[in-house]
């Protein structure tokens, strides 16, 4: 399935943000950010956009029985208007997985994991502290899906790769796992349950209204760190 996650003015600003990341590039700032999880300049950015293409890409996997269908076309969650892919509507939710959203960053920190097996036990305690915060402040938006505030995420990442890291490229390492991996935990799969109730056409793991997170999350919560 193919549909945005924002309406066509977010996509336009996403798009100039990559922009100013690719600025940001050039002089070092985000090239600092990846060198220390390990990756190459290149692979840095080509994961930024791969990261924005495919949160144009949900992969579907499951489908759930839902209540009343909601018939908005646009919801706002956050302060972001998000189109909900009325298109898709039925009389059950279909569940799908991001592919900008979930897949990219879980394959970036499981290559982390195993470039750095000796964060393994740190990374899943920030993982644990990112997921209890995060699913304490998700909230279901009808229509939409699950939604997070968008910088409580890596900040609490952040804190978690200073305090439990034991060097500079531990704790980047771990900030960004923890960040990418407890949000797709603690604002979609524990509230997985709940999706039966927002009569929401599509529930896109790691999509609308946690992509902003996510997306965020693996840069700030290293940069901070």
């Amino acid at each position: 399935m193919f549909f945005a996650p924002f309406l066509f003015f977010y996509a336009i600003i996403f798009f100039l943000l990559l922009a100013f990341f690719f600025v940001l590039l050039e002089i070092h700032v985000i090239n600092y950010a990846f060198v220390t999880l390990g990756l190459p300049p290149e692979l840095a950015f080509m994961a930024l956009l791969v990261s924005l293409i495919g949160s144009y890409i949900n992969i579907p996997i499951t489908r759930v029985a839902n209540g009343q269908p909601h018939h908005a076309e646009v919801v706002r969650s956050f302060g972001i208007r998000y189109r909900v892919p009325t298109r898709y509507a039925t009389d059950s939710t279909i569940v799908a997985v991001n592919v900008g959203g979930a897949i990219v960053p879980v394959l970036i920190s499981l290559y982390l994991l195993m470039q750095m097996p000796s964060i393994i036990v740190p990374a899943v305690i920030g993982i644990t502290i990112v997921t209890a915060i995060v699913h304490r402040f998700a909230i279901p938006v009808p229509g939409l899906g699950i939604a997070t505030p968008m910088l409580i995420p890596p900040i609490v990442a952040a804190l978690c790769g200073y305090f439990l890291g034991s060097s500079q490229h531990h704790r980047d390492a771990v900030a960004f796992i923890s960040g990418v991996v407890g949000t797709l935990i603690g604002a979609d799969l524990l509230n997985l349950r709940k999706l039966r109730d927002l009569g929401a056409p599509v529930a896109s793991i790691g999509g609308a209204g946690t992509f902003d997170g996510i997306f965020l999350t693996g840069i700030v919560a290293v940069l901070l760190a």
